[in-house]
C-alpha cells in the first residue's frame, strides 16, 4: 500500500511541476509580447519624428515626464503628443511610451 501512495505522490508532483511550468512559459509569452509591443511603438515614434522640430524641442520635457512617472508634463511636451497623434493616429501608445521614444531621438 505505502508503494502504491509513494507513486501517487510523484504523480501529483510531477503533474503540478508541468503546470508550474506551463503557467511560466505563458507568463513569459505575455511579457515578452507585451516588450515587443512597447518597442514597435517606440520604433514607429523614432525612425518618423527624428527630424520633426516639435518633437525634438520636448525632449527636455519627455526627460522631465519620464523621470517624475508621469507627475511633470511641461508644455512642449504635450504639444509634441498632440502632434505625434495627429501624424501617426495608427499609433496605440501610452504618454509614458511616446514620451521615452522622444528621449531615443
Amino acid at each position: 500500500m505505502s508503494r502504491l501512495r509513494l507513486l501517487s505522490a510523484a504523480a501529483l508532483l510531477a503533474v503540478a511541476a508541468n503546470s508550474h511550468a506551463t503557467s511560466f512559459v505563458v507568463t513569459t509569452d505575455a511579457v515578452v509580447n507585451a516588450l515587443k509591443a512597447t518597442s514597435d511603438a517606440t520604433s514607429n515614434v523614432t525612425s518618423s519624428f527624428k527630424d520633426d522640430k516639435i518633437v525634438l524641442a520636448a525632449r527636455d520635457d519627455a526627460a522631465s515626464y519620464v523621470a517624475s512617472e508621469g507627475d511633470i508634463r511641461g508644455v512642449k511636451l504635450e504639444s509634441a503628443f498632440e502632434h505625434i497623434r495627429q501624424q501617426a493616429p495608427q499609433l496605440n501608445a501610452t504618454d509614458a511610451q511616446l514620451a521615452q521614444a522622444i528621449l531615443t531621438l
